[in-house]
């Protein structure tokens, strides 16, 4: 089914992750502390399969977002296709309405969706991860001139660790060290935003 995907001419607005990106997502899926994923950006399922089949071995779950109706329709053809129903399941509508009545906890965000809105739906993702969580955003390096914003402010903040990893067309890997207890987008006075520390760390720079 894979096989089949690759070889399809890539039709925007789903344009799918790189194959080797595919396999970065697996590997870090099928491990035993990544139990539940978050994909915002599903489009038509290629990066859900990686997800969805890294996750299975251990008993995890995907939930993607998609609010473009082309996407969706071959979105759940294709993870029919690859028996990941009872592992992939999609939330149709706009992430930035979807994502604020989510009530649930996410071991890894997966951030593929339009470039302009990274900023805003981090945020709101943000609100759905604990210490140990990753959030990882594909297309920073080949929309460096969208992203870079991104990914400055993803390595200036203390609550994450986080680097750019050149592949493809490029990952921002974000590891969450501590809770935000204040509001994101309001610095406190004389620093960063407050933070919780976790038993991970408290703070620190980003690498």
């Amino acid at each position: 089914m894979l096989e089949r995907l690759e070889a399809e001419e890539p039709r925007p607005p789903g344009v799918p992750v790189e194959p080797t990106t595919g396999r970065f997502l697996f590997s870090v899926v099928a491990a035993p502390l990544n139990k539940k994923m978050l994909e915002i950006g599903a489009g038509r399922g290629y990066s859900t399969v990686w997800l969805g089949a890294g996750a299975r071995y251990f008993g995890g779950r995907v939930l993607s977002l998609e609010r473009d109706q082309s996407c969706i329709a071959d979105w759940r053809r294709n993870i029919a296709d690859a028996g990941l129903e009872e592992t992939a399941e999609l939330v149709e509508g706009d992430a930035l309405e979807t994502l604020p009545v989510i009530d649930d906890v996410f071991d890894l965000v997966f951030l593929d969706a339009a470039n302009k809105l990274y900023e805003d739906l981090f945020q709101l993702g943000r609100e759905k991860v604990e210490p140990g969580a990753l959030v990882i955003a594909d297309d920073v390096v080949l929309h460096a001139d969208t992203l870079a914003a991104y990914s400055q402010a993803r390595q200036a903040d203390p609550t994450l660790s986080s680097l750019t990893v050149p592949f493809d067309r490029g990952l921002e890997l974000s590891v969450v060290l501590a809770e935000v207890t204040g509001n994101l987008g309001e610095p406190r006075k004389g620093g960063g935003p407050v933070v919780k520390s976790s038993s991970t760390g408290s703070g620190g720079t980003s690498g």
